[in-house]
């Protein structure tokens, strides 16, 4: 199985144990395949994500509208260009970092959508936000997959607004969810990159999942208790 199918496989599973909103669903999903833009294969998507910045930075300047999103944009780029394959974007640094700057892009560009488009629907216009974002961090593949995915479950679930400590933390369960998994190949993972090179491996990829089903199951303890008296309830 290719990298990209196994941390997003991965990542869906963990969103599933967590959100039960499709918006959360699909950063998790997202953020499962950021931190690999640090591979030498991925250097052309870098070079276009820095102009890409640079372009929204440039454009947003002359608009006189809140430039900031080109100036992370920019910052991720170079983040990743500077960065060796399972170092810092892979360690526990990074995780805060990447989650910390994409969130940033998703929430300001948000707000600025927001103010300058007649779209009032704010759960409409943080799924175009997020199939935007797809673009920048999904190869062609798996966006040919997500996509059509995406926008089933949009009209299929539930309506649930989206808040932006859930932004956070479903791209934070994401890229997280992709330097466990890579603990467990034989290189193992920098996770203190780059204060420290020493590597961590299986048991910490095991300790790992064992902590976020565990946080699952607190997470998911009122509905478990609803569910439980619904039951007694109608028998």
């Amino acid at each position: 199985m290719s990298s990209y199918k196994g941390h997003s496989i991965f990542a869906f599973i963990l969103s599933l144990m967590f959100f039960h909103n499709p918006l959360a669903i699909a950063l998790t999903l997202i953020g499962a395949n950021i931190p690999d833009f640090d591979h030498k294969f991925k250097k052309e998507h870098v070079y276009k994500m820095i102009i890409l910045g640079l372009i929204v930075f440039i454009s947003l300047y002359i608009l006189k509208l809140p430039y900031y999103i080109g100036l992370i944009i920019i910052f991720l780029g170079v983040t990743f260009y500077f960065s060796e394959h399972r170092s810092f974007t892979h360690s526990i640094f990074g995780v805060l970092t990447l989650t910390s700057a994409v969130s940033l892009i998703l929430i300001w560009g948000f707000q600025l959508a927001g103010a300058v488009t007649v779209i009032e629907n704010h759960y409409l216009l943080m799924a175009i936000l997020i199939a935007l974002l797809s673009f920048l961090f999904l190869n062609k593949k798996l966006l040919m997959i997500f996509l059509p995915l995406f926008f089933i479950g949009l009209f299929v679930l539930p309506v649930v607004e989206i808040s932006y400590i859930q932004i956070v933390l479903s791209l934070f369960l994401g890229v997280f969810s992709h330097m466990v998994l890579d603990s467990f190949t034989p290189s193992g993972i920098k996770i203190f990159a780059p204060i420290s090179s020493r590597k961590v491996y299986r048991n910490f990829g095991l300790s790992m999942i064992f902590l976020l089903c565990f946080l699952a199951v607190l997470y998911n303890i009122p509905l478990l208790f609803d569910l439980f008296g619904n039951y007694i309830l109608h028998h």
